[in-house]
């Protein structure tokens, strides 16, 4: 004997477009879970992993292509499996999405059920939002603290004196948003928010901001180097950037954004020695050119987030492993001179311009994929790019400082 839930959502989107997002990994993630890795055949895998170690595995049941996906059901905590059947019928211009979850009968599978229903209500709901307006209701309902974040390493900590060697280290504050009004800066370490512990791991923020909401506010605890400090933070509302919604747009506010970035750092390096630029201020510490070098290596990371994001398979990491010293290091050599890597920055701007102005329609068409790469490019590269001026300003007043 089984017990079935069953829920219905009306999308206005078409059936091959939900069919997508139903069997690729990126489609995925973008209104269900955190990470998942996929073989959409019969007998082939599906897990699924949310921040906090929630997880479910099985493999896929059935598929009708445009019509239906079926797939087993397993969490940690289930003792057994359950079954997910999703049916798409094309109606009024949209799509009718039925959800059904057949769960083994007894007590136990009865209150699990209940939540079943709750959790697939809420995201089914989520799925019409992603594919109708491109936001993911999970990320624009979560609150923001108006940070961006650096590597910290146990040989980060020993320079800086700062007496842990896992937490949040920051990078880049805007200045209107709540983290640098509340009077957080640029290397503070972030060790403990809304009394929960922060790691390294960015899933432990997340956890800490779960429930939470922009005007909430909350204890953060962090070291300025050796000194532990507390303070009272109010979550900041997250705005939804507004992006061109044709490539052609989304190509020239690309163009416009990176010649103010490299017009930055052109001005930056306008009269730098090579002497000047290879010095480094510590023997932990990047050098102006180990600098642009990682500015590089980000460009093309962004180009392997945008193949990710368009093919609908991302590259599976465990974790983000930090940036590497050496290959920054190896970059800075390969080029040589500053005039070597900012031709490169330069190149990979046009690349990436070029790549937008090529996207295919069928790619702008799903509006949640389209908003990740829009959102990464607008919100992602021109922000990176001039958070490190101030490091590279500062690696070259090094070089300049009498011996």
């Amino acid at each position: 004997m089984t017990d079935e839930i069953r829920i219905e959502q009306f999308v206005k989107a078409s059936p091959a477009q939900i069919y997508y997002s139903l069997t690729h990994a990126v489609g995925m993630t973008e209104w269900l879970c955190d990470f998942a890795t996929l073989a959409p055949r019969p007998g082939g895998r599906i897990y699924l992993w949310w921040h906090g170690d929630f997880y479910t595995a099985g493999e896929f049941i059935g598929l009708e292509e445009n019509r239906s996906v079926a797939f087993h059901w397993r969490s940690g905590a289930d003792p057994a499996p359950s079954t997910v059947t999703i049916s798409l019928a094309g109606k009024d211009g949209g799509t009718l999405v039925t959800l059904a979850h057949t769960v083994p009968a007894g007590e136990e599978w009865s209150k699990r059920a209940e939540g079943f229903r709750q959790e697939w209500a809420a995201t089914l709901g989520n799925l019409a939002q992603v594919m109708e307006t491109g936001l993911d209701k999970r990320t624009f309902e979560r609150p923001m603290l108006g940070i961006n974040l650096s590597d910290f390493t146990p040989d980060i900590a020993k320079a800086m004196g700062v007496p842990v060697t896992t937490g949040m280290r920051l990078d880049f504050l805007p200045e209107e948003m709540g983290a640098f009004k509340a009077g957080l800066r640029k290397d503070d370490v972030l060790v403990e928010l809304a009394g929960k512990p922060l790691t390294s791991d960015f899933g432990t923020l997340l956890t800490a901001l779960q429930g939470k909401k922009g005007g909430d506010k909350v204890e953060v605890v962090f070291y300025r180097g050796p000194e532990k400090k507390t303070l009272t933070m109010e979550l900041s509302r997250r705005p939804i950037p507004q992006i061109p919604w044709d490539a052609a747009g989304l190509a020239k506010e690309a163009r416009k954004r990176y010649n103010e970035g490299i017009g930055a750092l052109e001005k930056i390096f306008a009269g730098v020695s090579e002497s000047e630029a290879d010095f480094r201020p510590a023997p932990s510490e990047w050098n102006a050119k180990e600098v642009l070098a990682h500015l590089i290596q980000n460009e093309r990371h962004w180009l392997e987030n945008l193949d990710d994001v368009i093919g609908g398979y991302p590259r599976v990491s465990d974790d983000w492993g930090g940036n590497s010293t050496i290959h920054a290091r190896a970059t800075a050599g390969a080029y040589k001179t500053v005039r070597g890597l900012l031709d490169e920055e330069k190149r990979l701007a046009d690349e990436m311009v070029a790549y937008v102005e090529a996207f295919p329609p069928e790619f702008v068409a799903r509006k949640a994929s389209y908003f990740q790469a829009a959102n990464m490019l607008l919100e992602g590269s021109l922000p990176h790019i001039l958070s490190h001026t101030d490091q590279i300003k500062a690696a070259i007043e090094a070089a300049r400082k009498p011996a």
